[in-house]
Parts: structure tokens; sequence; C-alpha cells
């Protein structure tokens, strides 16, 4: 009878050590895999929660989860939700996501190109799906952004869209369920992240306002594709500025008409709006696009010249032929004709 009790008692001790041997090893880290995003629906149990991990190759075995789960007194702190989890990340780390509710959110990487309008901006975002067209102009308009450039933005001018120049062009990683205000947000704030205050007292100098130097680098945006040239175009405007020269700049047209055009008619010219800069000396009333950091830089940095006029080439490589005199200029008019192909 003795004999029989203790091969028993053997029996359960050498079983319960293979229960904690089983416990213990159940718990180690999977193999280091690819990430695996899962869904914990909500008010499921631990035990649930330990099946679905398990199921996708993150745990060795729901139960045993379950268990350490309850044994350190986790189990009803565990939060519902989708993660994104790593094979190969260990039962605690787990546990301390799943507490913490760490939760996946999904982003859709968006980029605005440089010299792209508000008007622009928001038909791109309107056809990704990620904003309504009519709210996110008011919001432009209207919208609470409590940023002191905004502040400044001048309220007496009758421009198109008030942040038009100020939604910087820029890739960004917008979530799922993003607002018209939060993307805006995201925006200013990257344009305050670009903004150098030490450019105001360069700006001073040259008698422009951090407004007036936006609206001309949106200009400069617009006129020019080689980046080297665009110190030189902002040259030329400072120096028709400074001689009570209208800038004649086609981009404004283009944005007071509302649209593209391969060519500016001499009826378009006549437009009457206070953005036609071939009509009204001066800037215009705003910016006219969301300028670069080089446009911006060169505004803040004019290259010192005296030309006053420039036209572009027609070879195909995006360039200008500059001109200090009228008579210059109709000169490389007649050149920049003859390499039309």
């Amino acid at each position: 009878m003795k004999k029989a009790f203790l091969g028993l008692l053997i029996l359960l001790i050498i079983a319960s050590g293979g229960l904690y041997t089983f416990y213990i090893q159940s718990l180690k880290s999977m193999e280091q895999g690819d990430s695996v995003i899962v869904e914990i629906p909500k008010g499921s149990s631990t035990k649930t929660i330990g099946q679905v991990l398990e199921k996708n190759g993150l745990i060795h075995n729901g139960f045993t989860f379950a268990l350490y789960v309850r044994k350190q007194g986790k189990g009803s702190q565990l939060q519902a939700g989708k993660y994104q989890f790593t094979r190969g990340e260990s039962v605690d780390q787990i546990i301390d996501r799943l507490v913490e509710g760490d939760v996946y959110v999904s982003t859709t990487p968006i980029t605005i190109p440089e010299g792209y309008t508000v008007a622009q901006i928001a038909d791109f975002l309107t056809e990704k799906g990620l904003v309504n067209k009519e709210e996110f102009l008011k919001e432009v308009n209207h919208g609470d952004f409590p940023y002191e450039f905004v502040k400044q933005i001048p309220k007496d001018r009758a421009t198109k869209y008030r942040l038009e120049g100020y939604l910087f062009p820029k890739t960004y990683e917008l979530r799922e369920g993003i607002t018209a205000h939060e993307i805006i947000t995201m925006m200013l704030d990257q344009f305050q992240q670009e903004w150098d205050p030490s450019w105001q007292e360069k700006l001073k100098s040259n008698g422009l306002t951090l407004h007036d130097a936006i609206t001309l680098a949106s200009i400069v945006e617009r006129e020019v594709v080689v980046d080297k040239e665009r110190p030189i175009v902002a040259g030329v405007y400072f120096n028709r500025l400074a001689g009570d020269i209208m800038l004649q700049a086609d981009a404004t047209i283009q944005y007071a008409l509302g649209n593209q055009k391969a060519k500016l008619t001499y009826k378009d010219l006549e437009l009457d709006s206070l953005y036609n800069t071939y009509k009204y000396k001066g800037l215009p009333p705003g910016p006219i696009a969301s300028p670069g950091i080089k446009s911006i830089e060169a505004v803040v940095q004019p290259q010192k010249n005296h030309y006053l006029f420039y036209v572009t080439k027609k070879d195909g490589s995006g360039e200008h032929y500059f001109s200090e005199t009228y008579q210059q200029h109709l000169h490389n008019i007649a050149l920049s004709k003859k390499q039309k192909k």
C-alpha cells in the first residue's frame, strides 16, 4: 500500500514538474517574424484574447497566456482595439501594450506638392476621401488656429482664402478619420517649423512683412521651375517694386482666373482683379499658392541684380533669359521664339 502511494506521489510530482515546464516554455517569445495586425473585440475575456494571439502566431498557448495574465492581476486591464504586433515580442511586452491601449492607427502618406493652391489641396484631399471640400475650405477661412503668423494675416485685404500660402507643402502621414481642422493644423505646424524667426529682420530691411514675403514667394514658386533661378527672379521683383513698376507675373492672373491656361490672352491681361499684376501695381492681396522652402529663402535673400525682365527659354530647360532693359527683353523674346520646336 505504501509502495503504491509513493509511486502515485512520484507520478504527481513528475506530472506537475512537466506541467510547470510546459507553462514556462509556452510563455517564451515566438521566433522573430513579420508584423501582424490583430483585432481584440470589445468585451473579450483573457481566454478569448489568448486564443486570438495564439491564432495569429504571437504566443505559443492561449490558455497559459490567460493564466499568466490573471496571475499578474491584469485580467480586467486589457483593452479592446486594433493592434499591430511583431512576432518575437515577449508576452510581457504584448500584455503591457494591451494594458496601455497602444492601438494601431492606419495612416496614409499624402504629398502636397509645392505650388499647390488651397483649392487644389482641397480637391486633392477630397479625391483621396480624406475630407469634404466645403468643410475644408470653411476651416481654411474661418477655423480657429492660434498661431502668431495667422493672426498677422491682414483682414482688410480681399484674399480668396485666408490661409493661402501657409499650408506647407510636404508629405504627411494622415491617420484614418482625421478631420479637416487637424490636417490644416498639421500643415500650419510644419510652416511654423520651417520658418526661421531670424528672417523677420531681413524682411524688415527690405520693407516686407511676413505676409508680403509669403505672397512674393508664392509668385516665385509658380513662375520658376529651376531652383537656382529662384533668387534671381526674386531679385527681379524687388527691382520692380522698388521702381514702382507693375510685377506683370502671369501666375497671378492664372490664380485670379481660377484655372491654369496654357497661354494667356490679351483679354486675360485686362481682367479686373487685384490679383492681376498687369493691371495693379505692387503685390496682390495675398499668396497665390503654397511656396516651398527654396522660394521662401529666395525672397528672404534675393539676388542683388539689375534685371527687370525675364522670358522663358523654349529649349525645354525650364530656364529663363534675363534682361535689364525692355530692348534687351524684346531681343530675348525673339531668341526664345527661335528655339521653339
